[in-house]
């Protein structure tokens, strides 16, 4: 029986520190939640002024979707030319240089080749023979209507006109694409040289005739561009093509001027994909075309395609700390000390100067927060 008491008591003892233990163990968890949540900074005026420290509140703000792309400063197709001989020869004269501002019809330069002198004579000899040929298809036809003159001879004196006429107006339209005067050649005046004249005003981009050197009918002699009217030629992958849609804004920049944003807006949008990049054209109008870009220049751009509103602070209010985020929340001010509480927030979307704070509770509302000149104190 002895035994029996003393094994009951001893049970007895051990579940009662069991469950001492047990009972002691929130109590710890509470200590350490409390310590986390007193985490408080003090900051004295002096230092609050001298480090220009600035206190504000979260605010509605916008943040845009973007969709990132690249391409370049361009022109209408009909505001490009690349200018060629209808045939070739040997470069004349060829007084411009790249830069030039040309009008259109304005002198280029001038070919000479001896075979222009046989095409001009072919035609005033087809010229002459055509005259004589017109009147006796018209003396045959009369003679034939009253059976003077067999079908015979006049089907060939037909045919013989016809084909002389067709050669004379092939030679006409030659003339006219050479730039000759057909009407001169007849007077006698034949020449071995013909002018180049620009088909569009514009400005000189490239050069590739030069005095003494022979030119082929199928080669590039200048090229010209008129830069009136500028705009963007942008590329845009296929999974962000559904995105955008007219009249949509553009901000763009040239990387060699990265400090300056400019702006544009989506007019047109590619109807195709292409089949190797996966990628589709977007079409920019600039709202300022006096800006001085050169045709060419290559650009980074981003297209808004979509915009919100949401709760924010700037940037500057933000600490981060092991890939947290913190803000420095005034919890009591009197004549020397500011007193902040350092609050663990989560961040939603980001813009340059901006992060959305996600505050299902509205607890920040109404509270004074450290926008400008925050920091986290060095852990000892």
């Amino acid at each position: 029986m002895k035994n029996y008491i003393i094994n009951t008591l001893y049970l007895i003892s051990i579940f009662t520190v069991l469950v001492s233990c047990n009972e002691s163990k929130p109590t710890d968890k509470n200590e350490k939640t409390a310590l986390e949540t007193a985490d408080l900074i003090e900051i004295t005026k002096p230092q609050f002024e001298t480090a220009k420290m600035e206190l504000g509140n979260v605010s509605l703000q916008k943040f845009n979707e973007t969709i990132q792309t690249n391409g370049m400063v361009d022109v209408p197709p009909a505001n490009k030319a690349k200018v060629s001989a209808i045939m070739g020869g040997y470069i004349k004269t060829s007084p411009l240089l790249v830069g030039n501002k040309v009008k259109k019809g304005q002198l280029l330069l001038t070919i000479e080749n001896p075979d222009f002198i046989e095409i001009q004579q072919n035609y005033l000899e087809v010229s002459q023979k055509l005259n004589y040929l017109k009147s006796e298809y018209n003396r045959q036809k009369t003679l034939f209507a009253e059976k003077i003159s067999s079908q015979r001879n006049f089907l060939k004196t037909e045919s013989d006109y016809k084909s002389a006429l067709a050669l004379h107006n092939g030679l006409t339209q030659k003339l006219r694409l050479m730039n000759i005067n057909a009407s001169n050649i007849k007077t006698g005046n034949i020449t071995s040289i013909i002018p180049v004249y620009a088909p569009i005003k514009g400005s000189i981009t490239l050069i590739n005739a030069s005095v003494g050197k022979f030119m082929n009918a199928s080669d590039v002699l200048l090229e010209i561009i008129n830069d009136e009217h500028k705009h963007l030629e942008l590329v845009v992958f296929e999974k962000d093509v559904l995105k955008i849609k007219k009249g949509q804004n553009i901000q763009f920049k040239i990387p060699e001027n990265s400090d300056k944003i400019y702006s544009a807006e989506v007019h047109l949008i590619g109807k195709s994909i292409d089949e190797i990049t996966r990628t589709a054209k977007v079409h920019g109008h600039l709202k300022n075309e006096n800006e001085p870009f050169l045709v060419g220049m290559f650009v980074e751009a981003q297209i808004l395609v979509n915009s919100v509103e949401k709760i924010a602070l700037p940037t500057s209010a933000l600490l981060e700390d092991n890939g947290n985020f913190y803000i420095l929340v005034l919890k009591e001010e009197n004549d020397i000390t500011l007193n902040f509480e350092k609050v663990k927030v989560k961040i939603g979307l980001k813009s340059e100067n901006w992060m959305e704070i996600i505050d299902e509770n509205s607890t920040l509302q109404n509270r004074k927060v450290l926008t400008s000149g925050a920091f986290l104190p060095k852990k000892e």
